[in-house]
C-alpha cells in the first residue's frame, strides 16, 4: 500500500553553498558578485546585482537589492532600517539573527528561504511566488502576504501583531508555529493549516465572514 503523503508537506530548506575562503569587495549597482564578502552600511544601492556564493553582514540604513538575483547566500545578524528585495530572483537565501525595520520581498521569485532569529517591523511577500520557506524563532510585527502564491512554508516559535492574508494562494503554509494576535482576513487562510487554538480566536472573523451573528 502507498504511504499517504505528509500534510502540510514540510518546506525543503538547505544551507547556501559558500567556498570556505571568500574575498572582501564593495557593493555596486548592477555589480557581479562571486565568493565574496560584503559589510554593508549607510545607504547601499545593489539593485539589479548578481550575488553568488556571498556572506553579508550590515549596520545600514537602507540596501536596496531591487532586482537582483541571489544565490546561496548568507546574511547574518543585519541591522537595517529598510531592505528592498523587490522583484528579485532568489534561490537559497538564509538570513540569521539581527535587526530589520522593512524587508520587502514584494514581486520576488522565491526558492529555499530560511529566515531565523530575526526581529522585523515589516515583512512582505505582496505578489511574491515562493516555495520553501521556513521562518523560525523571530518576531514580526507585522507580515503581509496580499496577493502570494506560497508553498511549503512553515513557521517555528513565530509571533506576529498583525498578519495579512488577502488574496493569498497557499498550498502547504503551516501557521501552526506562528502566534498572530490578528488575521486581517480569515478568507485569506484556504490552503494553510491552523492549530484549534488558533481557529478558536478567528472564530469571529470567519462568523463574520459567512454573515453570521454571535449574540450571547
Amino acid at each position: 500500500m502507498a504511504r499517504a503523503s505528509v500534510s502540510p508537506a514540510p518546506p525543503r530548506v538547505s544551507a547556501p553553498d559558500l567556498p570556505r575562503h571568500l574575498k572582501r569587495v564593495e557593493p555596486a549597482r548592477g555589480a557581479d558578485l562571486l565568493q565574496a564578502t560584503l559589510h554593508l552600511s549607510g545607504d547601499v544601492d545593489l539593485a539589479h546585482s548578481s550575488l553568488e556564493q556571498c556572506l553579508l553582514t550590515a549596520d545600514a540604513e537602507r540596501v536596496d537589492l531591487t532586482g537582483a538575483t541571489v544565490l546561496d547566500v548568507a546574511a547574518k545578524d543585519l541591522r537595517i532600517a529598510s531592505m528592498s528585495l523587490r522583484n528579485a530572483g532568489i534561490r537559497r537565501l538564509r538570513i540569521t539573527g539581527g535587526r530589520i525595520g522593512t524587508l520587502d520581498l514584494s514581486g520576488s521569485r522565491l526558492d529555499e528561504l530560511e529566515i531565523r532569529d530575526v526581529r522585523i517591523d515589516y515583512l512582505t511577500f505582496g505578489g511574491a511566488k515562493g516555495s520553501d520557506i521556513l521562518i523560525a524563532d523571530s518576531t514580526i510585527r507585522t507580515l503581509d502576504l496580499p496577493q502570494a502564491e506560497i508553498t511549503r512554508m512553515a513557521f517555528v516559535a513565530c509571533r506576529s501583531d498583525e498578519v495579512d492574508p488577502r488574496g493569498l494562494r497557499a498550498k502547504d503554509v503551516d501557521l501552526r508555529g506562528l502566534d498572530a494576535e490578528m488575521f486581517t482576513d480569515a478568507n485569506g487562510l484556504r490552503g494553510t493549516t491552523l492549530t484549534t487554538f488558533q481557529i478558536q480566536k478567528l472564530a469571529p472573523a470567519i462568523a463574520a465572514g459567512l454573515g453570521i451573528q454571535i449574540k450571547d
